[in-house]
């Protein structure tokens, strides 16, 4: 069940006791699986990428880059998996994912999601729709940063020069408070 939040996509996801293992927590590879379970739902179940017919041919994770913050136990409240887009390319997202349970964030991951092609199987460049979608789920600072971006772009193939969103992917620390929206 998904939630509507300011700049994110937010999914209650329950914990199972067959998600716990010998250590008395939450598997790490099955966190994983809640961070898949998110961006599933965003670009498959959403209802505007389900009314307008968003990403077809669906997509492929290319890369998930991932900070354990907390041990996380089973319990009856679920979790709340958010989603925010921290940068748009020509046919990839970059994917902030928050597993959390108030007031704890748990685990942070960043992962890249590239739009298929069905024919070759291989990325395809972002439909003008699938990109404003995507952007709705984007900070107000990225969003900004995004549009001058994309507006210098002279090709649609040239690559977009790294700016503070880039440097902050790879340089933030963790934050292990539960964010209730981007920003």
């Amino acid at each position: 069940m998904s939630a509507v939040h300011l700049g994110a996509h937010v999914l209650a996801c329950p914990t199972r006791w067959s998600d716990v293992d010998e250590n008395g927590h939450i598997n790490n590879a099955r966190l994983v699986g809640y961070i898949q379970e998110g961006i599933y739902d965003l670009f498959c179940h959403h209802a505007t990428a389900v009314r307008e017919s968003l990403f077809p041919s669906g997509f492929i994770i290319a890369r998930h880059e991932i900070d354990y913050l907390e041990q996380l136990h089973h319990g009856p409240e679920p979790l709340s998996v958010r989603l925010t887009v921290e940068r748009i390319g020509r046919s990839s997202a970059h994917v902030e994912v928050n597993v959390c349970r108030e007031p704890l964030t748990f685990m942070r991951a960043r992962t890249v999601v590239v739009a298929r092609d069905r024919e070759s199987g291989r990325s395809r460049t972002l439909s003008p729709n699938e990109r404003r979608f995507l952007s709705a789920f984007m900070p107000d600072t990225a969003r900004a940063e995004g549009t001058r971006a994309t507006a210098t772009a002279t090709t649609p193939t040239q690559r977009v020069a790294s700016g503070p969103a880039d440097r902050a992917w790879s340089s933030r620390r963790p934050r292990r408070r539960c964010r209730t929206s981007a920003g």
